[in-house]
């Protein structure tokens, strides 16, 4: 009974994340079509102020938050077990290098 509770939370969680990443890119494909159009009218109507950047930059933050919020630490390598993976890798570099001093030493 419990491991099927578990399934379901584990389910729910999926399904979770999936309409989150499935709504970061509905919004990033709304910022790709969309900034064509207010770049073009700007051009168009007021060439000589190109007030396009205000809303190009302001929406670009907007989808880079919205993709942290998404994707997080882990999309970047940062997750919750990168510094014990991190000190592990020192670890045995360090180790490599006391090898390789003692097999030159004979």
């Amino acid at each position: 009974m419990e491991t099927q509770f578990v399934k379901e939370q584990q389910f729910l969680r999926a399904k979770k994340k999936v309409k989150e990443i499935k709504t970061f890119y509905t919004h990033l494909l709304a910022y790709v079509l969309t900034m064509p159009i207010v770049v073009t009218v700007n051009l168009i109507f007021v060439p000589q102020f190109h007030w396009f950047w205000f809303p190009v930059l302001g929406w670009a933050t907007a989808i880079l938050i919205h993709w942290f919020t998404v994707f997080g630490k882990n999309f970047i390598g940062l997750g919750k077990d990168w510094e014990e993976r991190k000190i592990k890798e020192l670890m045995q570099e360090e180790n490599q290098r006391k090898i390789q001093f003692f097999n030159d030493k004979s």
